[in-house]
């Protein structure tokens, strides 16, 4: 079939989607580097003899309903309680102040070092409070857990004593979920960290990389925060950069993947798309600011790679917009063309883009669970999220490739830990953005392309093509009817979703 500029949109086509095959395909190195070094984690030290000063710091901002939680979790540490100072930086603007106040007057008199600072302005955001903390901390080592987390008692005891190391500058935890099995998105979301942080994370620091810590869960070296620069807040990813920044600087971090930390999953849809927002822009913003600083540097080529694949990662994002407006009219183009060409041409890119990421989530599931059984029936949900999420966060890499910080809208909590819990007529909910229009034009238009397919039989198109149907649509119903939608999937295929109320 003839098209205007056909073979100029045909190139572009092919260019597109052989660079999301180079993201994909980046995935299976990684594998590689995990099976290679997945039993060659180092020995964690014995423990000290004079364990050190751990400042625990909680950024909160209008958590009324996890903050409490948190705190109370906190001082369950089972660490010497003169070694242990916490501090609750509250920038809250709502009654949050008031339950954290109270808190923390509760522990104080039982003999706690807790402290509740308290700033009204709100400057710098997250990095903002956490540098306010660091200048009053009486802690060598500081300790980060946002609101949603309940650290395990016995967290400071494994994490600690790897710090007799001089040189470390970090030690990061693997995150936990509380609520895993609430919902398929729940799920999903479960899915997608997991595999950053066995197979990402393990991957990369067992190869000698760089990677980063995750804002929450860890535990840093005072001194690597200071050589660094101090946190600050020109990127809407402030653990990202200080991470880069304090590794250039020459100090080491590791990821412990024994050691694990429950969170909070977002159960509603608009607040995971808000969360990936800000880690799509906050990503690329680093990127902006550090590469060019990563490649003047002395690292070896292949952390210098390692690092402009994880940085520019986000980048597959609009390059997918793209792709969903390219891939109907190229599948008209080559509707006559040899099947063996497609075979030979189309099949390899498309299993660098798809199915090399679909391995990636197995794996990740097999390490984090101990098996992947189970696991293939939420490979459709994990895929089409991540193909739905396009429009969002595609917008999220054009506002970081030409805008610096932002505002930090943090994730909201509900404290969902059971199926039962509701959350939907609780305060904080997100709201559904202009990203929505665009994600149901591309789910009409993936119909109406599946549908022509069909009739022109062109069946060598039909899986590609399905994987965007189901991903805009997904994401498109979850985000316009997500609780009602969500009950009616769970009374027509049981089993399948929960009839718990996203409430």
């Amino acid at each position: 079939m003839s098209i205007p500029f056909g073979s100029l949109l045909l190139a572009l086509y092919y260019l597109v989607l052989s660079t999301l095959a180079f993201y994909g395909l980046h995935r299976l190195v990684l594998l590689a580097i995990y099976f290679w070094t997945r039993n060659r984690g180092p020995v964690r030290p014995d423990d000290p003899t004079h364990w050190p000063v751990v400042t625990v710091q909680l950024p909160v901002f209008n958590e009324r309903y996890v903050a409490t939680r948190l705190i109370d979790s906190v001082c369950r540490f089972d660490y010497p309680r003169d070694r242990l100072e916490i501090q609750v930086l509250d920038d809250s603007t709502d009654d949050t102040t008031a339950r954290i106040a109270e808190a923390v007057r509760h522990y104080s008199e039982l003999g706690f070092d807790i402290s509740h600072l308290h700033r009204t302005d709100r400057a710098g955001y997250k990095a903002g409070a956490l540098a306010a903390g660091c200048e009053v901390a009486r802690g060598d080592l500081l300790a980060v857990f946002d609101a949603d987390f309940v650290p395990e008692a016995d967290f400071l005891r494994l994490t600690v004593p790897w710090f007799r190391q001089p040189d470390l500058g970090v030690v990061q935890a693997r995150w936990e979920h509380v609520n895993r099995e609430y919902s398929l998105l729940t799920r999903a979301q479960a899915i997608f960290l997991d595999a950053h942080f066995l197979i990402e994370h393990l991957a990369r620091n067992r190869a000698g990389h760089f990677f980063n810590f995750n804002g929450t869960a860890g535990i840093w070296r005072r001194q690597a925060i200071e050589d660094a620069g101090g946190w600050e807040h020109d990127t809407l990813t402030e653990d990202l950069d200080l991470s880069y920044r304090s590794q250039l600087a020459g100090w080491k971090f590791l990821f412990v993947p024994d050691v694990t930390a429950p969170a909070e999953l977002p159960v509603d849809v608009n607040a995971f798309k808000r969360q990936q927002f800000r880690w799509a822009k906050g990503s690329i913003q680093t990127a902006r600011k550090l590469l060019g600083r990563v490649w003047r540097s002395d690292l070896s080529w292949s952390t210098k790679l390692e690092a402009f694949v994880h940085l520019t990662n986000n980048s597959a994002y609009p390059l997918m917009v793209l792709l969903s407006l390219l891939v109907f009219p190229a599948m008209l183009m080559r509707r006559d063309v040899d099947p063996q060409i497609l075979l030979v041409v189309d099949l390899p890119l498309f299993c660098g883009a798809t199915i090399a990421v679909l391995l990636y989530y197995l794996v990740s599931q097999a390490a984090a669970r101990g098996t992947s059984e189970g696991s293939l029936r939420y490979m459709p949900v994990v895929m089409g999220l991540g193909i739905g999420l396009a429009v969002n966060n595609a917008r999220a890499v054009v506002e970081g490739f030409y805008q610096r910080g932002g505002v930090f809208e943090r994730t909201p909590k509900y404290r969902i830990e059971d199926r039962k819990d509701r959350w939907s007529r609780k305060r904080y909910r997100a709201r559904p953005d202009i990203s929505v229009v665009a994600e149901g034009l591309f789910a009409i238009a993936f119909t109406i392309s599946v549908v022509i397919a069909f009739m022109y039989e062109m069946w060598s198109s039909l899986p590609f093509l399905y994987l965007f149907l189901h991903g805009y649509w997904y994401i498109f119903v979850l985000t316009l009817f997500g609780d009602r939608w969500r009950r009616w999937f769970s009374r027509a295929v049981p089993g399948v979703a929960e009839p718990a109320s996203q409430g």
